[in-house]
């Protein structure tokens, strides 16, 4: 595709909602996905820090 100018490129041929909105809502979903990733990872290193720390003290 070719496109005149850069308003016609967002545009894109009159779907530019759509398609940048579907990019969009791509990279809110990747980027939610990868905290969340990251949030969990630090939850059960904490919870495995507690459990070693706990096993530590009663032995």
């Amino acid at each position: 595709m070719n496109w005149a100018s850069w308003s016609d490129f967002f545009a894109m041929g009159g779907y530019g909602l759509y398609v940048w909105g579907s990019y969009g809502v791509t990279l809110g979903l990747m980027v939610t996905e990868i905290v969340l990733l990251i949030a969990g990872k630090r939850s059960l290193l904490e919870q495995l820090r507690r459990t070693l720390n706990t096993r530590k003290v009663t032995q």
